[in-house]
Formats: C-alpha cells, structure tokens, sequence
C-alpha cells in the first residue's frame, strides 16, 4: 500500500469522525430496536380526530432525535440515487451487502444508503421505522465506526 494511500484513508477518518460520533451513542438503541416490527410509531387519533380528519404517525422520540442528529451532520446526500444506479443496489439485500463491503475509501455508499432513508423519510414516514427494524440504520453506523476506528482511534460512544 503506498503512503498517499494510507494517508488519504486518515484525511477520510478525520473528515468523517465528528459527525460519525453523534451517531454512535444510538448504537445501543438501534441494536435493541433491529428487527421489531412495530413500537417505533403509531397513529395519532386523539380528540376524536380519526373521524373527522387524516390520522398522522407519531414517532418514537429517539428515532425522531436520531433523524434530526443525522440531518445536522454533513452525512445526508442529497445525490444519493447516484450511488444505487452506480452500485446497482435495488434492494434491502443490496443494501446491507453493499454496507458490509464498504470500506473507509466508500464511504460515500454509507452516505447514500442512510441518505436515501433520511430524506425519503421526510414525505415517507415508514421508511425511518423500516430502516430501523431491517437494520440499516444500525448497520450504516456500526461500520462507518468501525472503518474510522481502523484507520483513527477509536470513536467515542
């Protein structure tokens, strides 16, 4: 491996590692909630709403906090759908393989999965609570970590 190499992989790690952080303390969370089918939202219908208007979702309050620390970091993209046509991800499968195969140089492929999940989710709801229980969400920050704890010391959780 040549220097340049190594140390473009550490300028990454660098880069990466404020934002990453704010996520890894859901880790915990998310490892608990992986694989539930329900409990993250429910339909509001109080004041006798459902019969005279649309019910909406209420959503778990970590997720929603989860949601907004990811909207504030520099990880959202808004080009993500350039990385699945790239990629030829189509499906959850192609997701979570695509995530186990990502290393610190792909970092962008971390970044558009989870994006495609925190900006659908904005006119999709479900998509947030699908993310959560088929594991992407989880998966995503389990290995940004784990690819900045490789080439940078470990991230704080």
């Amino acid at each position: 491996m040549e220097k340049e190499d190594v140390s473009y992989r550490q300028k990454v790690a660098r880069q990466y590692k404020p934002d990453v952080e704010k996520l890894v303390r859901y880790l915990p969370w998310l490892e608990e909630k992986a694989g539930a089918a329900g409990g993250l939202s429910e339909n509001y219908e109080g004041s006798g709403i459902k019969g005279h208007s649309i019910t909406f979702p209420v959503y778990d309050g970590t997720l929603m906090n989860f949601v907004r620390e990811v909207q504030s970091t520099g990880l959202v993209d808004r080009n993500y759908p350039y990385i699945y046509s790239r990629r030829g991800i189509r499906t959850v499968r192609d997701e979570l393989t695509a995530i186990s195969h990502a290393d610190i140089r792909e970092m962008d492929v971390l970044k558009g999965i989870l994006s495609k999940y925190i900006l659908g989710g904005m006119t999709k709801g479900r998509m947030w609570t699908e993310a959560v229980s088929n594991g992407v969400f989880l998966n995503v920050v389990r290995k940004m970590k784990e690819n900045l704890e490789f080439w940078d010391r470990p991230v704080k959780q």
